[in-house]
């Protein structure tokens, strides 16, 4: 994210980016940078000089406050939390905080239709010190320019068919209907995600073992971005079952290689996937060997028909 902003905001002189140095240290930036430091969750002194403040998620820590005279952005990327299944204290928890940012926020930007219309549909749950704007602006990415490399640990990969999911293993991602469905399919299947350390990513390894299926299931732990694209590139589809999302740019970023992508009808995936997609109707293993029959190999065959963008 750092990268991307010095990117766009290169020319503009009046802005100060904030956050940890290990990751604003290599930008090579001229925009000011402010470092971060813990003790900024209770006191910001150098807040005081600047007109506009955006915070960039609605479950920060930093910035609750301002002063009379400053605006505030705050960025809300979906209320996920409504739609998991979570115990009531855990929901009452994350709403509280989500409060503490968005509840003097001069405008909220809101990352799809779906979390401005999940907002507005909650709004109830949140107490306001004025009505704020609310506008939505998409998350945006670069198209990448490929060039093929040689990724040595992605060599054993180059002659199979796989299937590329990204992202955390949490079980609004819904993995493990993934797995269920490499019971019926003979592909591989590849997950790209950032940490391991969960009790869903137990049950998923729990799964694969149960079924002997460790040969076909390969995990891959904070990929470069190269060997992201690398992944794009060489897989024959992106699958992205979530049962929760407030934008979700893997799918978009598959489409940008003209790979055929199958996402669940959930949540913010039908606005971000149009026409171009393909939809689980349903999640249960007898509605997927009906996919899997009627659509899946269909579309694998034929990815010719598949839409680039």
């Amino acid at each position: 994210m750092f990268k991307n902003i010095a990117l766009e905001l290169k020319n503009e002189k009046n802005i100060t980016i904030y956050g940890p140095e290990k990751y604003l240290k290599n930008l090579c930036t001229s925009l000011s940078i402010q470092k971060w430091n813990s003790y900024h969750k209770i006191f910001a002194p150098f807040l005081k000089k600047y007109d506009i403040i955006h915070v960039s998620h609605q479950l920060s820590s930093y910035f609750h406050c301002k002063t009379k005279n400053q605006k505030k952005i705050v960025t809300l990327h979906d209320l996920n939390f409504l739609h998991e299944n979570f115990s009531p204290k855990k929901i009452e928890k994350v709403r509280k905080k989500v409060n503490k940012n968005i509840g003097n926020a001069d405008v909220i930007v809101c990352i799809s239709n779906f979390a401005k219309k999940d907002f507005l549909e909650n709004r109830n749950l949140f107490t306001l010190e004025r009505e704020p704007r609310i506008e939505v602006v998409y998350n945006g990415i670069d198209f990448p320019v490929y060039k093929e490399l040689e990724i040595e640990k992605f060599h054993f990969l180059k002659n199979k068919k796989f299937i590329l999911n990204i992202g955390v293993m949490f079980p609004k991602k819904n993995q493990l209907s993934l797995l269920n469905m490499l019971l019926f399919v003979e592909e591989d299947l590849v997950f790209v995600t950032s940490d391991l350390k969960s009790d869903y990513a137990e049950e998923l390894q729990h799964f694969v073992l149960k079924n002997n299926i460790e040969e076909r299931v390969h995990v891959f732990k904070n990929v470069t971005d190269d060997e992201k694209l690398w992944l794009l590139k060489h897989c024959i589809a992106m699958c992205h079952p979530s049962l929760a999302e407030g934008f979700g740019i893997p799918p978009i970023e598959a489409m940008s290689f003209g790979k055929p992508i199958f996402l669940s009808k959930l949540t913010s995936l039908p606005e971000i996937g149009g026409d171009v997609a393909f939809y689980f109707e349903n999640l249960n293993l007898i509605a997927w060997q009906r996919f899997l029959k009627k659509v899946w190999k269909n579309t694998i065959k034929n990815q010719k028909n598949s839409k680039k963008i």
